[in-house]
């Protein structure tokens, strides 16, 4: 069975047997783990980010579910904002609010709501495909009733406590989408990019030939421009550049104006306030304006410490020109384009003017100076656009007024990566402003806040109920809370006004951090199941929700209950291609996580996210991580797990029937290294280290495989069920059910295939493994461990000198640090004896008797020092005596006297030592031992080594011919003279290696030709 069958029987079986539901209905009564679901919007496809983060919840669900919590894992849809408009309005070819309007914003919404699951069968499908348990059967749909009426609750509490109010102030806006934005939103929309900056001449008024010059990196808010701003604590000069006087900062007078210049005054920022002067443009004429005020934001560290203010596009300058009563001004509409007053640029996109203001600046000779700069610059999350900041009327929360709260409550969250609490995300908060949560749009909840046209008295509705209380007629029962229907009703006022809804509708940030609320309907029922709901244990989800959900969770939470929402963060990092770019369509680097399931199975790439590297890293991820997931791990338990069911099968092994006690040393080596293993995994794993956990697991399954099976293999090919086999499938029984219990979370399709193949049930219903303390034996493990660092030591001298493993060697010496290591090994020899295929394995105090060392002058470090001497020097060290190169390793230091009579001393990095083993033997320096492989091949060894290749040519010719295991065969052989003697002479080794009758040396027809070591011959199997 490949991957794909095995996966799909095992979903196959998951919905037949109810698993997920009974997972959770076999935890009623335990304590409860609370998990959220942060909602995806579905319509858009799923990607490989979309594929970790998946994975990485559901990791932690199945964990915490074995681990004995009930986990209820209720799915969300994220259904409504502007990427929905969007997609509408693609699909009816139109554009921007006129359009809509002109179309119907009825039949808009009827169509957005159409729009909104275009995708929710493929993200259904990838969320089976991926393994992923969550309830999305009765998921939370942040467009319906409830949804919305437990989120108008919010709302209206919050605007019952004065949080809730509406302002005039300078916001972020995007002029292609034609609303506003929060300040998390802005947070998630920087690039970098190349803008000119622009010195322009203000002349002063009355004056001919002095110009104030100001400074600005928009140039197209120029034409707008209300007045100069000067800090009146700076010190500023009139210079004299030819036959101009310009009026700049003290400390920039010579960044601005080079060194050609002469200062003919100085005096305070103070003196300049209020100089009038003529803007570079006169498009607009103003009552009270164009003259300089005093601003303490003005500084000296750029530009001219003379900042020019447009009040329309800069929160600064709007406070600025209010609190002075100056006039306020905008020739931008709401496009982002300039509006009629600005005749040569009308209708033209701002962002996109800059290079015309210097011309236009440059020709009417009031351009000082223009430099190109590059910054970061806030775009849009959801269009890419550039975003404006623009003076507009708005809603907003108060926030601010619960900074502290806010605070505090995430001092009480525990972050993965720790250093997000007071870094990215608390950095955030410290800096935080009111939340602008009015959008000027029309698919999302309708902000439910109605206004008095007489009065401004404002109403808040808390429900649907109430909607009807304060209704001056009837509410239909089946109203939709959505514009336009919500938008017909009317309230009286008590000055004999009428009340209509404000036209906004809310931040889709705020739909999602209601989540906790309004996914049960609270406060309107359901109170038994919030209350046990809230807060959430983990909530998950990528780095990038560090200013979105995260941020969202943490204000509605605070603003409507003054609790935190959550008890820990995982901030996942990026899924970058494995050159380190981030992934997209647009750059043909994005992976389709489907396609990599059906390529390589689920269990791979779930095994490659969580085990490449910690989730909070950003993640290099490609084909080939996936691929070797696959053949490193999950290929490898399926390949152990064969190999016990096979032969389990031919001996109708049950552990009911034939569990055995008579265990060897290497059963007990296995089930310490198990449980050492569980109580690692269970550490990490409760410290949410899911990698350093799957490490743990990779390294067993690496030596379960290639290590505990490879050597017991002559255990379950012996006859009958003697006392040794049955401990022998006892043991890997055991070491398979619990393995798999360890790898359900990572890999659930593979692991519950074997489990219940084990235990007749499913492994997520099972309980993690507990670690069995006295199994564990550190000694055993510590001189097992010793035997591996030896093997693999002396298997890497093997490669060195291309000598197969299969090839027998006279010795290998060991030459162990301490005593207590070279105990721990010479118990083992025999074992190591036959892992290198070596007749004798030695112990040695130490290596004189085999090693030869060569020394040379390090002429990199020793040349600068010995200077002319250096040559002296090396020859010296070339002819050191023995005992000149033993004194220079104990003491790391050594005096030779040169020809003239002079000394040098010489040290560690002057000196480069060399040493090699001497008669054929091969040198290997570990940490803990020195290894000396004998290299040297007799004729018999090199006879051995022709009978080994020979037994592997008869197993794989056997394979080829798909025999049963355990079948015993007669092998026929034609060959030369010699081959044939060779063979003779070392019939008791094959008749070890391979399960034959015997041996016969017949030509037969149709016989497979091999070759083996140079030798033809041919084979037949019968």
């Amino acid at each position: 069975m490949d991957h794909a069958q095995r996966e799909r029987s095992m979903r196959a079986h998951w919905k037949d047997n109810k698993t997920f539901q009974r997972s959770i209905e076999n935890r009623e009564g335990q304590q409860t783990y609370v998990f959220y679901e942060g909602p995806p919007t579905a319509n858009g496809m799923p990607h490989a980010g979309h594929a970790l983060g998946r994975t990485i919840k559901d990791f932690v669900a199945r964990y915490k579910t074995m681990s004995g919590y009930q986990v209820l894992r209720k799915a969300g849809w994220d259904t409504h904002g502007l990427p929905v408009e969007l997609e509408v309005e693609k699909q009816l070819n139109i554009r921007g609010k006129d359009d809509i309007e002109k179309f119907g914003v009825e039949k808009f919404i009827e169509k957005c709501k159409e729009s909104v699951f275009v995708y929710e069968n493929e993200w259904k499908e990838f969320t089976d495909k991926l393994g992923y348990w969550v309830d999305m059967e009765n998921p939370y749909k942040t467009l319906n009733n409830p949804y919305i009426e437990s989120v108008w609750n919010i709302l209206a509490t919050i605007h019952d406590e004065d949080l809730l109010y509406k302002g005039h102030r300078v916001v972020p806006y995007c002029p292609n989408c034609e609303t506003s934005l929060s300040s998390h939103e802005v947070a998630q929309g920087y690039k970098d990019v190349t803008d000119l900056s622009v010195t322009a001449k203000f002349r002063v008024s009355d004056k001919e030939n002095e110009f104030i010059l100001g400074w600005t990196t928009t140039p197209w808010t120029l034409p707008g421009n209300v007045a100069l701003a000067v800090n009146p604590e700076m010190t500023y000069v009139k210079a004299k550049q030819g036959e101009e006087i310009y009026v700049v900062a003290k400390s920039l007078v010579n960044s601005v104006l080079g060194e050609a210049y002469e200062v003919v005054e100085e005096l305070a920022g103070e003196d300049l306030i209020g100089i009038n002067y003529e803007a570079p443009f006169d498009f607009i004429s103003l009552d009270n304006g164009h003259y300089v005020i005093g601003a303490d934001f003005v500084t000296d560290t750029s530009g001219t410490g003379i900042v020019h203010l447009n009040p329309a596009h800069g929160e600064d300058d709007y406070n600025a020109i209010q609190a002075k009563g100056m006039d306020f001004v905008n020739v931008v509409d709401s496009k982002g384009r300039y509006k009629d007053e600005i005749a040569p640029l009308v209708g033209q996109f701002v962002k996109d003017s800059d290079v015309d203001i210097i011309k236009m600046l440059a020709k009417d000779g009031t351009l000082y100076e223009k430099q190109k700069y590059e910054h970061s610059y806030p775009h849009c999350w959801r269009c890419d656009t550039p975003l404006l900041y623009y003076a507009m009327e708005g809603w907003f929360i108060k926030t601010t007024a619960v900074k502290e709260k806010m605070q505090e409550n995430n001092q009480s969250v525990e972050w993965f990566p720790n250093h997000m609490r007071d870094g990215r995300f608390g950095n955030f908060l410290d800096n935080m402003v009111d939340w602008n949560i009015g959008r000027n749009r029309y698919w999302g909840t309708p902000l439910n806040v109605w206004v008095c046209d007489d009065c401004g008295k404002q109403k808040s509705p808390h429900s649907i109920q109430e909607l009807r209380t304060f209704a001056d007629s009837d509410v239909p029962e089946d109203i939709e809370l959505h514009k336009p229907y919500v938008d017909k009703i009317t309230f009286d006022c008590e000055c004999g006004g009428k009340m209509h809804r404000t036209k906004e509708v809310i931040d889709v940030w705020f739909d999602s951090g209601s989540m906790p609320f309004a996914q049960y309907h609270h406060p309107f029922e359901n109170d038994e199941l919030f209350n046990k709901q809230f807060p959430a244990d983990v909530v998950i989800e990528g780095v990038d929700q560090t200013r979105g959900w995260f941020y969202s969770l943490l204000a509605v939470s605070t603003l409507f209950t003054g609790k935190t929402p959550y008890k820990r963060v995982l901030s996942l990092g990026h899924i970058l291609d494995e050159h380190g770019q981030k992934m997209s369509k647009s750059k043909g680097n994005a992976l389709n996580p489907v396609e990599l399931i059906e390529e390589f199975g689920a269990d791979a790439l779930r095994w490659a996210l969580l085990a490449d590297s910690s989730p909070w890293n950003n993640k290099r991820f490609s084909k080939k991580t996936v691929s070797q997931a696959k053949s490193k791990v999950i290929d490898t338990i399926l390949n152990v797990f064969s190999f016990y069911s096979m032969y389990a099968d031919i001996d109708k092994f049950t552990v009911e029937e034939h569990a055995s006690d008579a265990k060897t040393t290497m059963d007990h080596w296995i089930l310490s290294r198990l449980n050492s293993v569980i109580k690692e995994v269970t550490t990490s794993l409760d410290q949410y280290d899911i990698t350093k956990g799957a490490r743990s697991i990779a390294l067993f399954v690496d030596e379960l495989s290639n290590w505990y099976v490879r050597r017991s293999r002559q255990r379950f090919w012996s006859s009958g069920m003697n006392e040794d086999k049955k401990a022998a499938f006892t043991t890997l029984h055991e070491v398979l059910t619990k393995l798999t219990q360890l790898m359900a979370p990572y890999t659930p399709f593979v692991a519950d295939d074997i489990y219940t193949n084990l235990q007749g049930d499913s492994v997520h219903v099972s309980d993690f493994p507990k670690v069995d303390e006295d199994a564990i034996d550190e000694k055993l493990e510590a001189d097992m461990q010793g035997v591996l660092e030896v093997i693999e030591g002396a298997r890497s001298l093997r490669n060195e000198v291309n000598i197969k493993t299969k090839q027998p060697l006279a010795e290998l010496v060991v030459v162990p640090n301490d005593a207590q290591l070279q105990s721990g090994l010479q118990a083992y020899t025999s074992i190591i004896e036959e892992e290198i295929n070596v007749k004798q394995v030695s112990f040695k105090k130490d290596t004189a008797d085999f090693l030869d060392t060569e020394m040379k002058l390090n002429f990199p470090v020793a040349g600068p020092k010995l200077g002319k001497q250096v040559g002296q020097a090396k020859g010296k060290v070339e002819n050191f005596t023995e005992q000149e190169k033993e004194a220079f390793l104990v003491d790391g230091t050594i005096t030779v006297e040169l020809q003239d009579g002079s000394k040098a001393t010489l040290e560690k990095e002057d000196i480069i030592v060399e040493k090699k083993g001497q008669k054929g033997y091969q040198l290997f320096e570990g940490n803990r031992f020195v290894l000396l492989l004998d290299t040297n091949l007799t004729e018999k060894l090199k006879e051995e080594g022709f009978v080994r290749e020979f037994i592997r040519a008869v197993q794989t010719y056997r394979k080829e011919l798909d025999l049963p295991v355990e079948q015993r065969v007669d092998v026929y052989v034609n060959s030369n003279e010699n081959a044939e003697r060779i063979l003779s002479e070392f019939d008791s080794l094959i008749h070890e290696g391979l399960i034959v009758n015997s041996i016969q040396f017949l030509e037969k027809e149709n016989m497979k030709q091999v070759t083996v070591n140079d030798t033809e011959m041919g084979l037949s199997i019968v």
